[in-house]
């Protein structure tokens, strides 16, 4: 089969985008595209095509600005400041910057700012894995409940970059942006991410704020707001 006639097949289905569509819906040039691609931002499906959802989702952390992130400490740490933890990562002078910025930041430059805390990754896995992955990964099925949202059964949960190969292995997960199964690698201490997701609602909110689902990102921000909100008090 020749790559035209691949790619004509591959159109008829749902949920797939030319590399050059995706510049332009992101606002981008095609070799930008080609580098998130190969950041692992966007999933590939064939050459010359990504997967409109990681395409969707990138959209809804960015909110169509190409605002710079923090770094991954950064980002922690105002997740720590928001939920009235300590952090001891990062200096003096650059928390008293973030907390300056935090006074006046909107909850939609929050999600777009702190997107580096983790690097998000979405998997097909079989039905029986949900239950064994959940005991393996820090998640905030809890918090997620105080923001008004019923449990289900997606798996949604950080894991130690170091050891993501090893957990998709050992649960034969396949990559799938449309999948109910997401790992969040980070490289920040588990320890403090399982005591800023169980302590307060910002990390949940911050996470589902990044959904393609309009009730959970509609959660997320509101949840955003009132920490930002409290935080300003």
């Amino acid at each position: 089969m020749t790559d035209s006639f691949v790619k004509a097949k591959l159109f008829v289905m749902v949920g797939l985008v030319a590399v050059s569509d995706a510049a332009e819906r992101l606002g981008i040039s095609v070799r930008q595209v080609q580098h998130l691609v190969a950041r692992g931002d966007l999933q590939p499906v064939a050459r010359g095509l990504v997967d409109e959802s990681s395409v969707e989702r990138f959209l809804a952390v960015r909110s169509g600005s190409h605002t710079r992130a923090w770094s991954n400490e950064t980002a922690w740490t105002a997740v720590a400041l928001l939920s009235g933890a300590r952090d001891s990562w990062i200096g003096a002078s650059q928390r008293s910057r973030l907390k300056q910025r935090l006074g006046r930041i909107s909850s939609s430059e929050l999600v777009e700012r702190a997107r580096e805390r983790a690097r998000v990754t979405r998997y097909a896995a079989h039905s029986s894995a949900g239950r064994y992955l959940l005991g393996e990964v820090v998640h905030t099925r809890e918090a997620e409940g105080r923001l008004g949202l019923s449990a289900t059964d997606v798996v949604d949960g950080y894991v130690a970059t170091a050891d993501v190969r090893k957990l998709v292995a050992r649960h034969g997960l396949s990559r799938d942006d449309a999948g109910r199964v997401t790992l969040r690698a980070t490289s920040m201490d588990l320890d403090v991410v399982r005591d800023l997701a169980g302590r307060d609602v910002v990390l949940a909110a911050l996470d589902l704020a990044e959904s393609l689902d309009v009730r959970e990102r509609r959660a997320g921000l509101d949840g955003l707001d009132s920490a930002l909100e409290d935080f300003r008090a």
